[in-house]
């Protein structure tokens, strides 16, 4: 999670889109998720077309997070590669994303899932999850930051991400997205940060140490009347490496690339408010595998 240019994202005092808080820095057994009843519509209309500028704004947030993200991280090298029964990327025989039925994890580390089986799927689940606070808006407040840190990133590497975030979330970096300078939402505005992993992949293994591929795709922007950071959505694949430490899963590094992306639909852009009171009335999942 890291600052940057002069994009377009929210708040009253904009600018251009640039830094994109969305490193995501922007779930039990089995993996499967647990989704409310209903399915809200969408009225069809032409979508608008969308400044080539907005497009990038994702992207570029999170792209410098996620750079001081393996920045914090580098220099951990693994044996692990060559470890009895380890899973290398392209691996033959992964389980397919799909729902198994086996019941989400009970525990909870705050308002994150806790508790994750010691297997390929409770990983997965853990992934997911994980992928999901470390994306959220609360990431954009100190307090609540450390709060997430302390139950997701294994104690190896907690000072490693704190130090590097609390770098990456200044002032200038606030400001840049449209926020003050502490990182308070502008009087008006509704900021919005969401992740929604849609599926997950194990593409390394060994029974304390686990490589997850957790595809997404995700909110972010500041809504309301006026705004020139409007609510956007992205897609992305972020790369959790887990350990196993005091019986859960934990995760020790974390990286993020974009895609993959499907051809976009014709649903038309809701207003500000709609966005905004969607965001706050419909609450997130809790996922597993």
């Amino acid at each position: 999670m890291s600052p940057g240019d002069e994009h377009d994202y929210r708040g009253k005092e904009q600018g251009g889109r640039t830094d994109d808080p969305y490193s995501t820095l922007g779930g039990t057994r089995q993996t499967r998720t647990r989704l409310p009843d209903g399915d809200p519509g969408h009225p069809h209309a032409r979508r608008p077309v969308r400044n080539s500028r907005s497009l990038v704004t994702i992207t570029g947030i999170v792209v410098l997070l996620v750079a001081a993200i393996a920045f914090a991280n580098r220099g951990g090298g693994s044996d692990d590669d060559a470890s009895p029964g380890a899973k290398k990327p392209g691996t033959t025989g992964s389980a397919p994303t799909a729902a198994t039925g086996t019941k989400p994890v009970q525990g909870k580390n705050g308002t994150i899932a806790s508790g994750f089986a010691h297997d390929e799927q409770g990983a997965q689940s853990a992934a997911a999850n994980y992928a999901v606070a470390l994306g959220s808006a609360e990431m954009f407040d100190k307090t609540k930051r450390d709060s997430i840190l302390d139950a997701v990133i294994a104690p190896s590497s907690l000072n490693r991400f704190r130090t590097t975030l609390d770098k990456a979330y200044s002032a200038n970096f606030f400001r840049n997205v449209g926020l003050n300078g502490d990182g308070s939402t502008p009087e008006g505005f509704t900021f919005i940060s969401r992740t929604a992993p849609i599926g997950t992949k194990v593409t390394k293994t060994t029974p304390e140490q686990t490589t997850v591929e957790v595809w997404c795709t995700g909110l972010i922007g500041l809504a309301g009347e006026g705004s020139t950071k409007p609510v956007t959505d992205g897609w992305f694949t972020i790369t959790v490496e887990l350990v196993w430490v005091n019986g859960d899963w934990k995760a020790a590094t974390h990286s993020q690339k974009d895609g993959p992306a499907p051809v976009g639909g014709d649903n038309r852009a809701s207003s500000a408010d709609d966005i905004a009171n969607a965001v706050n009335g419909y609450g997130g999942f809790t996922y597993a595998r």
